[in-house]
């Protein structure tokens, strides 16, 4: 680095010359950030011809001396030289000059002044007041300052977009941290209401995200802070802004031309308030989905951010809301949707599900995490941002499930957990770049269907995490007996029978010479031992008799069934799969082994001779008219004979029957809420049992 001598540099910033004191301040503004070279410029008394450059100066010079001020403040040194005469000016600044590199120096002075603890350094005068409120004398002045600050959110230049959301993050943690609850919530209000949240919804879901990362971070750990500082208000009737949140909401559920509202315009018009002001609807808030007539408590879990939830709610879907009471009067009490409940679950699912409650990272992972492009998308949750409009959708999405499952009083949990899937599912499964209307529309639109399978899903997960060995041999017990249900399903579509086609004009893969016949109908017999079969024509209307077959297979000397069948490798050891590419039709062949010499012989193929004297030959061909009839029989003959299925659609179907039969296990198990939690069930306890009992397996009466 240039060796700077201070003492020269000090009186080049007070030469008359503008060209001599920007190259001054320029050298400066590279060398202010050194703790040792900030004191001995103090020393040499460069601190006040800095502040004058500050105060006076315009162009290049002005935007070199607000960097180096900016500077010297972040290695907390000059604060004796922070007034309100210098904030007035640095605010004036941002509101009326145009320049980036003037606005970007000045927005880093204003965040040091509103981040400086009070008392930090005991060098600053004493008479200065920092924090928010050193800025409100300026915004007094310039009451455009904090829209200009919002609109700098969009500028093409992302430094200035950091500083700007820099400012914007200093001045909301110092109100919530300093200003009293009634006055912090009105500077955030005019915030929202100036457009910060949708600025920085933009900036998160911006391809340049790296660049604001640090600041768009700060902004989201803000969006938490603050949902947990308006949950830990209580609902306080007693509070004025309280009371009217509530009055809000009972008057938004008055029905235009209803008695009540007839009720208040006579009121307001006879002046008269003390006859009438006790005459409510006798279920006043039970009506609205409050389980009492004291609703303030039931804001216990979500304090005074279920208010604000439930009067958006009201405020903006005034239609809907009153349309959905006049349709709940209708029904019976225990069927009627539950809508303020309603809402206060779905404001603790969101609560749960962004993790509010988490604390802050600290510096040490987040930049370890910012350093990698792909944490960025897992790091950042901009849907949180858009909190209201979520809370809407998922109270929405609450209605329709309500209606969807014809649910009463009782089954209120079991639609909050369903909500609660479906939030997990769409929110939580919301790619970073993916707009919010898009998820209220997935919300919106997600199948009733395909919930209930997270939910099993899920289900099954949980008894996983408790029950892991118990659940694995349940498992095996189900696959077993579905597929022993699977067995004899395919067995008796051969006790059924099934006709099959035959190639005409050709060689019999038997022998001899086919007839003039296209068809043949197979048939095992009642005993399962014998697989009838005989050529016929043409298919009739009613399937021949048993004994209208003239052949018949014992199926004690059948050795092998080998098909073209689409099946699965992992079974071939029970049977040879032959696959013909150019073969269109589907072929099944029964070999077994043929009579030897010195036996009987005949048309039916009985048992005789010894097997090592016995040659193996093809008994019968089946060519089925369907994929499916082809399944049936490949694998109702292979477990027939004890050996494995191996379709894919007898797998499948045993899959289904294993699974259907372990949800039903699981849906009819008592789990509690302990459970859900993580917890291992406990164990029952012995005491008082001696050895005569028995386990009722089946549950039977």
């Amino acid at each position: 680095m240039e060796t700077v001598n201070v003492a020269e540099l000090v009186d080049r910033l007070g030469s008359d010359e503008d060209a001599v004191r920007k190259m001054a301040v320029f050298k400066l503004q590279g060398n202010i950030g050194d703790p040792s070279f900030a004191e001995l410029f103090i020393s040499e008394g460069g601190l006040t011809r800095l502040r004058y450059l500050t105060l006076h100066a315009s162009g290049n010079t002005l935007a070199y001396s607000l960097t180096s001020f900016a500077r010297l403040l972040d290695v907390d040194k000059g604060w004796e030289c922070v007034d309100q005469e210098l904030v007035e000016r640095i605010v004036e600044l941002i509101v009326t000059h145009p320049l980036v590199n003037i606005l970007r120096g000045a927005m880093s002075i204003l965040v040091s002044v509103v981040s400086h603890p009070v008392g930090g350094t005991g060098s600053e005068q004493p008479d200065m007041i920092f924090g928010f409120r050193a800025l409100k004398p300026a915004i007094a002045i310039y009451p455009q300052f904090l829209e200009m600050l919002v609109s700098r959110l969009s500028s093409a230049d992302h430094a200035l977009c950091a500083n700007a959301l820099q400012l914007i993050n200093s001045l909301m943690r110092d109100s919530i941290t300093h200003d009293s609850e009634a006055e912090w919530p009105k500077f955030i209000q005019k915030l929202q209401d100036l457009g910060v949240i949708r600025a920085v919804y933009v900036l998160m879901q911006d391809s340049a995200l790296q660049d604001l990362a640090h600041p768009l971070l700060e902004f989201q750990s803000l969006t938490k802070v603050l949902l947990r500082r308006w949950r830990e208000i209580s609902l306080n009737p007693e509070k004025p802004e309280h009371r009217r949140a509530l009055k809000g909401i009972y008057l938004a559920s008055t029905l235009k031309g209803s008695d009540e509202s007839s009720e208040k315009v006579n009121k307001k018009e006879n002046g008269d308030d003390s006859r009438h002001s006790k005459r409510h609807h006798p279920e006043k808030w039970r009506r609205l989905g409050f389980e009492s007539e004291s609703p303030a408590a039931e804001f216990h879990e979500v304090g005074f951010l279920g208010m604000m939830d439930l009067a958006d709610y009201v405020r903006s879907h005034q239609d809907e809301f009153q349309k959905m009471l006049l349709e709940q009067s209708s029904k019976p009490a225990r069927q009627r949707c539950p809508i303020a409940q309603a809402s206060l679950a779905v404001t603790s699912i969101l609560y749960e599900h962004f993790e509010v409650d988490k604390t802050e990272m600290d510096d040490s992972k987040i930049y370890m995490l910012l350093e990698s492009r792909s944490s960025l998308d897992k790091l950042f949750r901009p849907l949180l941002l858009h909190w209201t409009r979520l809370h809407v959708a998922g109270l929405q999405a609450f209605f329709r499930l309500w209606k969807a499952t014809a649910a009463e009083m009782e089954d209120l949990d079991k639609i909050v957990e369903l909500v609660r899937i479906l939030v997990e599912s769409v929110v939580g499964g919301a790619s970073r770049t993916k707009d919010v209307q898009d998820v209220e529309e997935d919300l919106a639109n997600f199948e009733y269907r395909r919930l209930r399978e997270l939910q099993m899903e899920l289900l099954e997960l949980t008894y996983e995490d408790a029950w892991g060995q118990h659940l694995q041999q349940v498992r095996e017990e189900l696959h077993h007996e579905a597929l022993q249900f699977v067995k004899e399903q395919r067995i008796r579509c051969l006790l059924q029978g099934a006709w099959f086609s035959l190639e005409s004009n050709s060689k019999n893969d038997q022998g001899p010479t086919r007839s003039s016949s296209s068809h043949q109908y197979v048939q095992l017999s009642h005993n399962r031992r014998y697989l009838h079969f005989g050529e016929f024509s043409s298919i009739s209307d009613r399937a021949p008799e048993l004994d209208a077959l003239p052949d018949k297979i014992d199926l004690s000397i059948v050795s092998s069934v080998v098909s073209n069948v689409s099946t699965n490798p992992d079974h071939s050891s029970f049977s040879t799969v032959k696959t013909a590419p150019r073969q269109v039709s589907t072929k099944i062949t029964i070999h077994g082994y043929a009579p030897s010499p010195g036996s009987a012989h005949g048309k039916n193929h009985t048992r005789s001779g010894s097997r090592s004297t016995q040659k193996e030959v093809v008994l019968l061909t089946l060519r089925p008219a369907s994929h499916s009839v082809a399944s049936e029989w490949l694998d109702g003959l292979l477990m027939l004979l004890n050996q494995q299925p191996i379709t894919a659609e007898t797998t499948k179907l045993t899959d289904l029957v294993s699974n259907y039969g372990l949800k039903i296990r699981l849906l009819n198990v008592r789990f509690d809420d302990a459970t859900f939690a993580g917890e291992t069930p406990g164990v029952p306890s012995r005491n008082g049992l001696d050895e005569d009992y028995y386990y009722d397996v089946f549950g039977g009466a």
